[in-house]
């Protein structure tokens, strides 16, 4: 029984990872200086929860065989030191995977939206389908117990994140998977702390490509005209497809069906041009394990969605709630987009939270211009202690107005003022969407019926 450590265990990926660990038979440890919901809850009930809080040295001894720093640790942390030390075996979680799944059949799913709906979309078909699969993904799904499983399966899928794989090893995660089978769902600057400029961001998937290696196959969205470019482009002489939205129609009340080859048509319960493409790439990967078409659609039929892509809060005869985590410019646009043409009759009140390094930097506020247009009413809010957090220089709400160029946009850094504003609005006949990466400081998505009075 191996002993294993976690520096940073907290964390979305580093927590799961610990549990699915626990789950196989290893002596799992781990420490962090702040675990929050629900990682915290989770570590205490299978007894993986550290005794106290912080970073102590004394945590590393020379009987531990694998330490994995979560990139929530600095290179300085005094764990980290101690293993380093010794000489321990240290791994990222991106590199620690890639040990775990040589001998499987690995799908890695990149792009900078999307992916974690497509890695969803596989494995919600996969298991509907009685497939045997390990897996790693971003968000909670439906049916499943945990974001990550290892086991002895044959296919691992992976939801490839472009963000680093740890303070020491400063490379996107997605570099390090080495998949047979990869998709690109599209490509939209993002992470400006560590990618500062379009052309060294879109660089790490021209990378990615390369780390595919012979006989392996790459699918990517041809509707992204950036993607499309850097597909085309590319050296990589490995079989390269593209795709684009699968073939559906939505009838008078916003149903969406699929269309099979036959023109058979299979009502849906997601929506919205991006997720058609997303379906289209998880047919299209799924096929390649031998998934047949109408299989895939008679099993993607029940897929409710990730948590918090497009999930629904609330709904009655007049008003739909969905929380979204958009919060770069291109998955803003792309969710208000969706709702727009889902709910042709309806007013769309789009509400969205600055909270992410990039959104909350001053230069990149820039490349928010027009993306909240096609909402009715439309507010941003943002906490100026966030930006003290991150050590970013302060942004007032008239740049930001500014910086989204849209008629009557509300931008306010005041949370009380977020919810007068929305207890001010009429909703009848309307979707409200709640769009962040974070959960505007813990303003419990689920009460707001009752908040709205609805």
């Amino acid at each position: 029984m191996q002993k294993i450590h976690l520096i940073a265990i907290g964390g979305s990926a580093m927590h799961n990872l610990a549990l699915a660990l626990h789950s196989k038979g290893y002596q799992v440890t781990g420490s962090d200086d702040e675990i929050n919901e629900p990682s915290y809850s989770r570590l205490y009930a299978k007894g993986l929860l550290p005794a106290t809080m912080g970073w102590d040295s004394n945590n590393i001894q020379s009987d531990i065989d694998i330490v994995i720093l979560g990139m929530h640790a600095r290179a300085d942390n005094p764990e980290l030191l101690k293993a380093q030390e010794l000489g321990l075996t240290i791994y990222s979680y991106p590199a620690f995977l890639y040990e775990q799944s040589k001998n499987k059949t690995r799908i890695v799913i990149g792009g900078s939206h999307g992916k974690t709906s497509i890695t969803s979309m596989i494995l919600h078909v996969l298991k509907q389908l009685h497939y045997d699969f390990d897996y790693l993904v971003g968000a909670s799904i439906e049916g499943f117990d945990t974001m990550v499983k290892l086991s002895d399966a044959p296919i691992i899928v992976i939801e490839g994140d472009e963000y680093l794989a740890s303070p020491i090893q400063r490379v996107p995660k997605f570099h390090l998977y080495m998949p047979h089978i990869a998709v690109i769902s599209g490509i939209a600057w993002d992470h400006i702390n560590v990618f500062p400029t379009w052309e060294n961001y879109v660089e790490q998937f021209d990378i990615f490509i390369h780390t595919l290696q012979a006989d392996s196959r790459l699918f990517y969205c041809k509707e992204d005209v950036a993607l499309d470019n850097l597909a085309e482009k590319n050296t990589n002489t490995i079989e390269k497809t593209p795709y684009t939205t699968y073939p559906h129609y939505i009838d008078e009340n916003g149903q969406t069906y699929l269309l099979d080859k036959n023109q058979q048509a299979t009502p849906i319960l997601v929506f919205g041009k991006h997720n058609l493409q997303n379906i289209q790439a998880a047919q299209l990967v799924t096929s390649e394990l031998g998934v047949k078409e109408e299989d895939f659609i008679q099993a993607i039929a029940s897929f409710k969605g990730a948590a918090k892509r497009l999930e629904l809060v609330y709904k009655n005869e007049s008003t739909v709630i969905y929380k979204d985590f958009a919060h770069s410019p291109s998955k803003l646009k792309a969710t208000i987009t969706a709702a727009k043409e889902q709910f042709t009759n309806k007013k769309i009140i789009a509400c969205m939270e600055l909270h992410t390094f990039s959104s909350l930097n001053a230069t990149f506020l820039q490349q928010y211009n027009d993306c909240m247009n096609e909402a009715d009413i439309a507010l941003v809010y943002f906490n100026p202690h966030t930006i003290a957090h991150k050590k970013l220089t302060a942004i007032t709400t008239e740049q930001v107005k500014e910086a989204f160029h849209k008629e009557n946009l509300f931008v306010t850094n005041s949370l009380q003022e977020t919810l007068d504003f929305l207890t001010q609005q009429d909703y009848t006949n309307t979707c409200l969407l709640m769009m962040s990466s974070g959960n505007f400081d813990g303003l419990q998505f689920e009460e707001l019926p009752i908040l709205l009075h609805l």
